[in-house]
C-alpha cells in the first residue's frame, strides 16, 4: 500500500507540470494581456493610459516575451512556492490566495461530510423501505434537491435568515469579529458563518449519492451472498450494515471524489452571492482582467485538488473492500 501511494504521488508531480503548461495556454488563448484589458476598462470611464505607457509597462513585466520564456518565469518558482505575481493587485500571488485556499478547502470538507452524513443513511432507509410512504418522499426530495441551483439555495437562505430571522448571514465573520484576535466567541460565530454555505453546497450532490446508494443497496441486497447470510440466521441489521452497505459504499465513494470540481465551480457562485472568500470570486475577477498567475494558479491548486481527493478515494475502496488490493 505504501509503494502504491508513493507510485501515485510521483506520478503527479508529471502530470502537474502538463496540467500547468495546458492551463497556461489556455489562459493566454484569449487576445490581448492584462495592460490591455485594463486599457479598454478604463477607456470605458474616459482616462486610460496611452500606448506608449502601457508598452513600457508590458516590457517591464514581461507581458511582450514569448510564451515558454512566460511559463518558464513562472513554474521555476513553484520549487520555492513562488507562484507567481498578480498585476493587478500588486501583490505575490500564494500571499493573495492562500486564506480563500484554506477557506475553500475547510468549506469543500464540510460540504463532503454533509453529504456522507445524509445520504448514505437515507439511501439505506429508501432501499430497505423500497416503495415506502417514507421511500417515496426521499426521492421527491431528492429530485428536488438535483433541480434546484445551489445558488437559488443561497438566496432563499439570505431572505430566510437575514430578513425573517434578523441574522448575520453574509461573510465568514460577523463584523464585530472582524480583526479581533482568536476567542471562542470568534470561532463560534465562524463555525455558525460557515455551516449555511457548506449545506448548501452539499445539498444538490446529496440528492444524486442518495440515489446511488439506493441503487447500490437494492443491487446488494438481491445478491446470493445476502440470501447465504440470512440463510444462516445473521441478524438483518447485521447482514445490512456489515455486507450489504459495505459493498454498496464503492460507487458512492467513486462518485465523491469527482464531485470535487463541482464543489469548487459551485463555489463560484455562492461565494458571491453569499460574499464568502472562497476561491470562486477571486477566480473569477482573474479571468476577467486577464491576471494570468493567479488564474493559473487557481486552475493549478484546484487540479491537485483533483488528484488528491482521488488518491484518497482509491485508499478507502481499498479499505472498504477486501477484494480490492493495489500493489
Amino acid at each position: 500500500m505504501i509503494a502504491f501511494i508513493v507510485r501515485r504521488l510521483l506520478a503527479m508531480i508529471p502530470m502537474l507540470i502538463a496540467i500547468s503548461f495546458i492551463s497556461f495556454a489556455i489562459i493566454q488563448l484569449p487576445p490581448g494581456d492584462y495592460l490591455s484589458t485594463l486599457q479598454a476598462v478604463q477607456g470605458t470611464s474616459g482616462g486610460g493610459m496611452s500606448n506608449e505607457q502601457a508598452q513600457l509597462l508590458r516590457e517591464r513585466y514581461g507581458l511582450d516575451e514569448s510564451f515558454l520564456t512566460q511559463y518558464w518565469k513562472w513554474v521555476k518558482g513553484f520549487p520555492k512556492g513562488d507562484l507567481g505575481y498578480s498585476y493587478e493587485w500588486t501583490s505575490g500571488v500564494w500571499p493573495l490566495i492562500k486564506d480563500r485556499i484554506w477557506y475553500t478547502l475547510l468549506l469543500g470538507a464540510c460540504s463532503i461530510l454533509v453529504m456522507v452524513v445524509l445520504s448514505v443513511p437515507i439511501g439505506i432507509y429508501s432501499a430497505t423501505h423500497q416503495y415506502s410512504i417514507g421511500d417515496t418522499l426521499m426521492s421527491v426530495i431528492a429530485f428536488l434537491g438535483l433541480s434546484v441551483p445551489g445558488f437559488l439555495l443561497a438566496l432563499i437562505w439570505i431572505y430566510i435568515g437575514g430578513v425573517l430571522l434578523n441574522l448575520d448571514v453574509l461573510g465568514a465573520q460577523s463584523k464585530e469579529y472582524i480583526n479581533v484576535a482568536f476567542s471562542w466567541g470568534k470561532a463560534w460565530d465562524y463555525f455558525l458563518h460557515l455551516w449555511p454555505p457548506a449545506i448548501i453546497l452539499g445539498l444538490a450532490s446529496t440528492a444524486q449519492l442518495m440515489r446511488i446508494m439506493r441503487n447500490g443497496m437494492l443491487d446488494e441486497m438481491n445478491k446470493q451472498y445476502i440470501t447465504t447470510a440470512r440463510a444462516k440466521g445473521l441478524k438483518e441489521r447485521k447482514v445490512i450494515n456489515k455486507y450489504a452497505v459495505r459493498s454498496a459504499l464503492n460507487p458512492v465513494v467513486s462518485v465523491l471524489a469527482m464531485e470535487v470540481p463541482k464543489i469548487i465551480s459551485s463555489s463560484i457562485l455562492i461565494g458571491v452571492v453569499m460574499s464568502v472568500p472562497t476561491t470562486g470570486p477571486l477566480f473569477l475577477r482573474s479571468l476577467q482582467s486577464q491576471d494570468m498567475y493567479v488564474a493559473g494558479a487557481f486552475l493549478l491548486i484546484m487540479s491537485l485538488m483533483l488528484l488528491m481527493s482521488n488518491l484518497i478515494a482509491d485508499l478507502l475502496l481499498a479499505w472498504l473492500d477486501p477484494r480490492i488490493v493495489y500493489t
